[in-house]
């Protein structure tokens, strides 16, 4: 208990002394005219108050993010509650922060086309393509996953693809409405939801006969069932991603970031919500530790039901919770996979306008764009997603890693401390390339054999890095002067 209390502490402490070192190395302009001033069209570029920003950003970027990932967290001990602390605080937060702000400074452009600025068109290219397809992956995912749930809670009443049909309406009409008909009226009502379950939770936690291990040396090792299979470096670091740094938080920054009526808002916006979203893991993986007896009754249970985290949430919720945890835990597991398929279909919708140069104040440019994406999403439903999802996990920490080395650039252009971005850049870099090469998904090799190749290409991509970056300077300075 006393390990996850000061947990919670750093954690807070982080976003103000840690989240003001950022904002200083940024250094923000009060006096700035921000997109959703100067650009405003009512539609994707609107100010809106502070608080529904931040609850809109908190569920954008949550989702079943800081619960799933938590728990199947857990399932390693307590290293999963260092990783949520320092993941949060020197890497997620630090991530959030600069992506959400170089849109804001770009006019509210998507992170494929911050990344051009940055790292060059080669790249954006690549990141167009890769983002595009990494969110209509999320929202078919989204659109099948919730209408199965749904489906089977009502007893089949409906058909599935009634309850497909109903998700897909909604889809549309939050993708191609503007933010504030939809999205800025539902989902701070959710996002409050979410938080006030891990609220719940907590006081559970502290008023129940529970122990939440600490973080002591003998803890902070691997306690799956398989260490060998499933090595904590660095399939932990890739199992907890939105509670500690997610690259599909880049995709949805934009969309808050042409809302924002100043840039003071950012470290609240930005860093304040991921610090939010790694409470809320800490909260969720203390409560799967505990539970269910210990870490170890944890990973009999979770591999009894397939390793699934709904399952596990659901039973957390219920038992510890009561009659509202119940509902609450409906609320999550239902509304906050769709409130994550809206926003990706709109992030694709604004990608696809940005590369495109389409205007979006007239409904039918909107819609141009959006039914494709919508077409090929309902198409992809009839495909067995079973394999594909399991990429999912590496290619957003993919995306996130691509994102810290293009905030590094920035700020090594900018003359500005690039080491806050360039040493979880190298981590995360060694992160997603050992994953790829141990994993199932991947190549499935040596795990020592993984960790050589690993730091060889992650020493490659530092040195090509600073190659390209050594050309660029100049050619930035004389753009920004």
């Amino acid at each position: 208990m006393v390990s996850f209390l000061i947990s919670i502490v750093v954690l807070i402490l982080g976003y103000f002394i840690y989240g003001r070192l950022v904002e200083n190395i940024f250094v923000i302009n009060k006096n700035h005219e921000t997109p959703a001033v100067r650009l405003r069209d009512d539609v994707d570029f609107i100010p809106l108050p502070t608080w529904r920003i931040f609850l809109i950003q908190f569920l954008n970027i949550a989702g079943l993010g800081p619960i799933f990932g938590a728990i199947a967290g857990a399932m390693f001990g307590p290293s999963a509650f260092l990783w949520i602390v320092l993941g949060s605080i020197f890497a997620g937060g630090v991530h959030d922060y600069f992506s959400g702000m170089l849109s804001l400074r770009h006019d509210g452009l998507s992170i494929s086309e911050v990344v051009g600025v940055y790292l060059g068109n080669n790249m954006k290219q690549l990141m167009r393509l890769f983002t595009i397809v990494l969110l209509v992956f999320v929202g078919t995912v989204f659109l099948m996953g919730p209408a199965k749930i749904i489906a089977e809670m009502t007893g089949n009443f409906w058909n599935l693809w009634i309850w497909v049909g109903i998700i897909l309406l909604y889809y549309i009409l939050s993708t191609v409405l503007p933010i504030n008909k939809v999205i800025s009226k539902i989902y701070p009502l959710f996002g409050l939801a979410m938080l006030l379950m891990a609220i719940g939770l907590l006081i559970a936690l502290f008023g129940g006969d529970y122990t939440i291990p600490e973080m002591v040396p003998g803890n902070l090792r691997n306690m799956t069932k398989n260490p060998e299979e499933t090595p904590l470096f660095p399939i932990l670091f890739v199992t907890i991603a939105c509670g500690a740094i997610s690259g599909f938080h880049a995709t949805q920054s934009p969309l808050m970031a042409r809302c924002l009526k100043n840039e003071s808002l950012g470290k609240k916006i930005f860093y304040g919500t991921m610090i939010t979203e790694g409470i809320v893991a800490l909260i969720w993986a203390a409560a799967a530790m505990t539970f269910f007896g210990n870490v170890d009754l944890l990973n009999d249970a979770m591999l009894a039901n397939n390793s699934n985290a709904a399952w596990a949430a659901n039973e957390i919720s219920a038992n510890m919770l009561g009659t509202i945890g119940g509902f609450l835990a409906l609320l999550g597991i239902v509304a906050a996979p769709i409130t994550s398929g809206d926003t990706a279909f709109r992030s694709a919708r604004l990608i696809l306008a940005d590369i495109f140069k389409i205007d979006q104040k007239k409904i039918r440019n909107r819609l141009y764009l959006s039914i494709p994406l919508f077409v090929v999403a309902f198409i992809l439903t009839q495909v067995d997603f079973g394999i594909i999802w399991r990429y999912f996990a590496w290619s957003n920490q993919t995306l996130a890693t691509v994102v810290l080395w293009t905030i590094t650039a920035y700020l090594a252009y900018a003359d500005k401390f690039y080491w806050i971005t360039l040493v979880p850049a190298v981590f995360m870099t060694m992160v997603c390339t050992t994953y790829i090469l141990i994993a199932p998904e991947g190549f499935e090799l040596d795990n020592t054999i993984s960790y050589v190749i690993g730091g060889i290409i992650t020493l490659i991509v530092c040195m090509l890095f600073f190659a390209l970056i050594g050309k660029k300077r100049e050619d930035y300075k004389t753009t920004e002067s």
